[in-house]
């Protein structure tokens, strides 16, 4: 390693964080709050993959499939076009203006907030020290306490390694500015399932292959079993129990060669391929070891309920430590590290929450939306709960058929002497707009009786929730 000057006169500081994503960020700004002197390392682009790369521009993206889909249907409302056209590269674009307004955000709220932000690879060197490479310039960041919130990057196939061209991860399917005739896509879950459902409203030819017994496998069963009919009715092939085992790559497009349920081969070509197995943690090369930071077998950081790491005074937020690699999940956690580090040093004398993971949304922005938190129905009695489950259809809520969007439905698991809700399991339009009512009501302890006694205004999609809480009670109204 090259000497190292002495950190460029910054000082030290109370908290220096690596990483400026949903976790990082919001960390920086909730400890800068509470009146802490804190730096905001990051290699890239504040707001990290999330705002740049992953969560904002696939949202814009998937809107305008929506309205893309919506057009081609057309004729059912009334409306009539001669030789509609829809333009991908414009889409792109716009998912690139919408990304770009909201890294400015960022940038404004570190200024607003005066964390000193520092722009290099970094690298622990001790526990209260980070070295920050750009380019040719160097220097040390030394802080009293530090949260590493570097992310995770996609999980790659060996046989099958992305190009940009034939073969993609979804951040370079996200630089792209047209669509293939025919697209394969290795993985069901969230981010496969999204590009799936966005590109065939472009009229792309999409197969969906899943390793596992069925699609969307950490869903409840009846949500993948919803989500397959809606794909299928759209004319997504679903292909469960494929196990992907090699793959050949020509200048014609990709063919995936996988063994079906039964152990036998089969093979499907497409024009581009997208690989949307897995992530892995960025732990590795960022000095971990050297600072004594403990990581699980799976190469993630652990922590305690507070974020803090085996180290005193180092943390950890976000996809390193594979609790739910969502953003809204390090955000979370990104504010009670702050919130620890503060109370800590004296300068926050209010309560830091335990994160209840099981109280965490998890979303698809497919059409429809899949929404979920807690446990499957499988899962709670797998863990001996006695269960109560009632299933609301959407096709008997008004807004919904008002929409024309009728498929799917809320479904609550509940414990059936308490009435503790276990687990709710969504699809259909905007449900992932309607979790967070059950998101609160399991934070706050409240039954399935008091969603049902509280009001919901008709004729909105919200009556549903309140609708699969009677069912519950065992007194449904409109079913």
């Amino acid at each position: 390693m090259a000497s190292v000057p002495v950190a460029k006169s910054h000082g030290e500081y109370d908290l220096a964080v690596l990483g400026a994503g949903p976790g990082g960020y919001v960390a920086a700004i909730r400890a800068a709050q509470l009146g802490l002197k804190v730096a905001l390392i990051e290699r890239e682009q504040l707001g990290g993959i999330c705002l740049n790369w992953g969560c904002i521009p696939t949202k814009a993206l998937l809107h305008n499939a929506e309205l893309v889909h919506a057009l081609r249907s057309g004729e059912r409302y009334g409306i009539y076009f001669d030789n509609l056209r829809v333009d991908y590269a414009r889409a792109y674009k716009r998912s690139r203006e919408v990304s770009q307004r909201l890294v400015k955000g960022v940038e404004f709220l570190m200024r607003k907030n005066d964390v000193k932000v520092i722009f290099g690879s970094g690298t622990l060197i001790a526990p209260d020290a980070i070295l920050v490479e750009n380019r040719a310039d160097e220097q040390v960041v030394k802080a009293r306490n530090i949260i590493v919130a570097t992310g995770a990057h996609p999980l790659t196939l060996p046989f099958l390694l992305p190009d940009g061209s034939r073969v993609f991860t979804y951040r370079q399917l996200l630089e792209v500015q047209r669509v293939p005739s025919s697209m394969i896509v290795i993985g069901s879950g969230a981010i496969g399932m999204e590009f799936a459902w966005l590109f065939n409203a472009y009229g792309v030819e999409v197969t969906v292959l899943e390793a596992l017994p069925r699609i969307m496998p950490m869903e409840d069963e009846e949500v993948s079993a919803e989500m397959v009919r809606s794909f299928n009715r759209d004319g997504i092939k679903m292909i469960a129990g494929a196990k992907v085992v090699d793959a050949k790559v020509d200048e014609k497009g990709v063919e995936v060669i996988f063994e079906d349920a039964a152990g036998a081969r089969a093979s499907s070509r497409g024009e581009w391929a997208l690989v949307a197995v897995s992530v892995v943690p960025n732990t590795r090369d960022i000095g971990l070891e050297k600072a004594g930071v403990a990581l699980n077998k799976a190469g993630y950081i652990e922590v305690d309920e507070q974020m803090q790491t085996n180290v005193p005074g180092v943390y950890a937020v976000g996809d390193v430590t594979g609790k739910l690699r969502l953003a809204h999940v390090a955000s979370a956690q990104g504010i009670v590290a702050a919130e620890a580090i503060a109370a800590r040093m004296g300068k926050y004398h209010g309560h830091v929450p335990k994160l209840d993971y099981q109280a965490m949304p998890r979303c698809t922005y497919t059409h429809p939306q899949v929404a979920s938190m807690g446990l499957t129905e499988a899962q709670a009695r797998e863990q001996g709960y006695e269960v109560k489950v009632s299933k609301f259809p959407l096709r008997a809520n008004g807004k919904s058929l008002a929409l024309d969007n009728t498929d799917g439905f809320v479904k609550i698991v509940a414990d059936a002497k308490y009435g503790e809700i276990l687990g709710v399991h969504c699809v259909g339009p905007g449900v992932t707009e309607l979790l967070p009512e059950f998101v609160l009501a399991k934070s706050a302890e409240l039954t399935t009786e008091e969603i049902a006694r509280a009001v919901h205004a008709h004729p909105t999609l919200s009556e549903a929730l309140m609708e699969a809480a009677h069912g519950v009670l065992g007194l449904p109204i409109h079913v």
